[in-house]
């Protein structure tokens, strides 16, 4: 199982936030990570830029986040902050403030309580969705079902990423997806490497301002043939 303390004291985390054009979001989504952690952890905040067209990368360097850039995806640049993250219980986290920042130490505690993998599902009681249109609602259920049916994993959500890792763990992952089936492939790979894997409670907001880049048949198009090639 994870371990989380260095030395009998609080857990080192790291937070990562993949961005493209979130100029508009990102300062809150900072500064709500920095409330909860501020004073009860020592953190760091990895924004991971798919070089914006707008400030979002100076907004979030003004404020104290470590900026990388990279251009290819999001499973590219969760897995390039992963490997730059310094901390001993790691989080990726969107950056159009869909996740609640006071999820966050939920998400540490499953780390700290000996789990590898922490997942954020909307489907287990206390969780839920202001932004989950039925085609998408139906969408993900297929999927969950498909990975527990191939896999004989118990998950109830899929395609979401608010999640938490132990120190190390992402890299014993060998992800390979660059774009939006990155959270499935850590869903399989979790399961058939058998680390230990917790689901908590996660409610999913609408995204604040600008525009979504979920796609829904091209990005589930991916999402399926990530499962399959899992196989």
């Amino acid at each position: 199982m994870a371990g989380t303390k260095r030395g009998g004291q609080m857990p080192f985390v790291s937070v990562i936030i993949p961005t493209f054009n979130e100029a508009h979001n990102i300062a809150d989504v900072i500064l709500g990570v920095k409330h909860v952690l501020e004073g009860a952890y020592g953190y760091e905040i990895i924004v991971v830029d798919k070089r914006s067209g707008d400030s979002t990368a100076d907004i979030a360097r003004k404020l104290g986040a470590r900026v990388l850039f990279d251009d290819v995806g999001k499973g590219s640049a969760l897995i390039h902050g992963f490997a730059a993250a310094k901390g001993d219980v790691v989080i990726s986290m969107d950056a159009d403030l869909s996740h609640r920042p006071n999820e966050l130490k939920l998400l540490i505690a499953g780390i700290e309580a000996g789990y590898d993998v922490c997942m954020g599902s909307r489907f287990l009681t206390g969780g839920g969705s202001d932004d989950m249109p039925m085609i998408r609602k139906l969408g993900n259920k297929f999927f969950v079902c498909l990975v527990n049916t191939l896999y004989g994993s118990h998950y109830t959500d899929m395609c979401y990423g608010y999640r938490s890792f132990g120190r190390g763990v992402a890299q014993k992952l060998g992800l390979k997806e660059r774009g939006f089936g990155i959270e499935t492939e850590i869903s399989i790979n979790a399961q058939k490497k058998r680390m230990h894997i917790l689901e908590v409670p996660s409610f999913e907001k609408k995204r604040a301002a600008g525009e979504a880049h979920l796609r829904t048949f091209k990005d589930g198009w991916v999402i399926l043939k990530t499962i399959l090639d899992g196989l």
